[in-house]
């Protein structure tokens, strides 16, 4: 059957300013259009009817000694068709090329087109009862082409991803560890062996040939990569299989193994395995072995840690202003600033009473209690003014005996001097 009419304009299917010219791909399947329309004829429809087409047009090709069949042969040899079905079959072969009729001579014959479509389908369907068909069928295309002196670059980019696919497969089955899977993937490997083998001959043969451009190049040593990968994965498995069996239990003295129970129970039904499962299982306690200082830093959560969670207030205090800082506080404050002040101009050994005299008794006593804070690592580390005050390089020295004063409300105040620090 001819592709509808419609479809020739193939212009209402390709984006503005574009022509079927301008996509290589799809101008060679237009040149091929001839070959197009011999495989739709055989394929529309169906299954069935693509199923009688097929065997009616091989076995017509198949008397190569007199290729040439009258009406009467072709009724006598398909006896066992419904003769409408099959005049209906004839007509439709004769109407889109396959058949070719001489009404002069009064003979039905295979036209070219319909001889090249039937021997494509042959060499598929000859692989098709073999595994691995597909590898094995693009490996004959590739040496097919690579006899005849041409071949298809699409050929080699076919080839070239069922041996990746091939070998993503096999390296995953490897990975998930499953001796099942492992035992699987080796035996696909071992029905592939061959072809890679035989493809590696023609790819070896490509190689030497002049005539591949560039791209092709590329592809036929991709190819020889890919397939010396899948020679070599044989020793992947061979090591995966070594693993698996080192990790295999062996049951008693009975000469069985984990693989073996395996292996039988996945030849058994779902029914069976059910019925080998009833009361197999049952429900066992599993005892939680605990020490007394375990149990009693639990119970000493639930009974104590717990019930103070729960009791503590939680919820933020209501907003409120800062505290203004009272008369006394800010008169203090002053006070420590002015005398931090005259401090820092300390260059020489001062008296202790110089240092704390002035102002009344009160103050005296103020200053000379922060005096005691000089040095101190601890007060140093705050970020107020008290902490300031204690970095100043200051020391303060203090004898055991008393000096007179009798100024300031000051009657007497121990012996001592503030001394520049000389360290940093």
């Amino acid at each position: 059957m001819a592709l509808p009419q419609d479809s020739d304009n193939l212009a209402g299917y390709l984006a503005p300013r574009y022509e079927a010219a301008d996509v290589p791909g799809l101008y060679g399947l237009i040149r091929a259009r001839e070959v197009l329309d011999a495989f739709a004829t055989l394929f529309s429809g169906g299954s069935d009817m693509v199923v009688l087409r097929l065997h009616v047009l091989r076995e017509l090709g198949l008397r190569a000694e007199a290729p040439r069949w009258s009406p009467q042969e072709i009724r006598a040899l398909f006896a066992y068709l419904d003769a409408t079905k099959l005049d209906t079959v004839l007509l439709r072969f004769r109407r889109e090329g396959l058949l070719v009729w001489d009404g002069e001579e009064g003979w039905y014959q295979l036209s070219p087109v319909g001889r090249t479509a039937l021997s494509a389908l042959a060499v598929l369907l000859d692989f098709a009862e073999t595994r691995d068909s597909d590898l094995g069928y693009l490996t004959a295309q590739v040496a097919a082409g690579q006899a005849m002196g041409r071949v298809s670059p699409d050929t080699l980019r076919h080839l070239l991803g069922r041996l990746t696919e091939l070998k993503q497969d096999f390296q995953a089955a490897i990975v998930s560890g499953a001796e099942t899977r492992i035992r699987a993937a080796r035996e696909r490997l071992d029905s592939a062996y061959r072809w890679v083998e035989k493809g590696s001959e023609v790819i070896r043969e490509l190689a030497k040939d002049g005539d591949l451009d560039g791209a092709d190049y590329d592809i036929v040593g991709a190819i020889g990569r890919a397939q010396g990968e899948l020679l070599r994965m044989e020793a992947s498995f061979q090591r995966a299989i070594a693993r698996i069996e080192a990790q295999r239990v062996h049951l008693g003295a009975s000469g069985l193994n984990s693989s073996d129970v395996l292996a039988w129970l996945r030849g058994r039904d779902q029914a069976a395995l059910i019925a080998l499962m009833d009361g197999a299982l049952a429900a066992v306690p599993e005892p939680a072995f605990v020490t007394p200082m375990e149990m009693a830093d639990v119970a000493e959560f639930e009974l104590i840690d717990r019930e103070r969670i729960k009791a503590a207030e939680t919820a933020l205090p209501a907003p409120q202003d800062a505290p203004r800082m009272d008369a006394p506080a800010e008169e203090r404050l002053v006070h420590l600033e002015r005398f931090m002040s005259l401090l820092s101009q300390v260059d020489a050994p001062l008296p202790l009473a110089d240092a704390v005299a002035g102002g009344d008794w009160r103050d005296a006593a103020y200053r000379l209690s922060l005096l005691a804070f000089l040095g101190d690592r601890e007060t140093q580390g705050l970020s107020d003014p008290v902490g300031a005050f204690a970095a100043l390089p200051l020391e303060l020295v203090v004898d055991d005996s008393l000096e007179e004063v009798h100024r300031h409300g000051i009657a007497r105040i121990s012996r001592g001097r503030l001394l520049p620090r000389t360290d940093s």
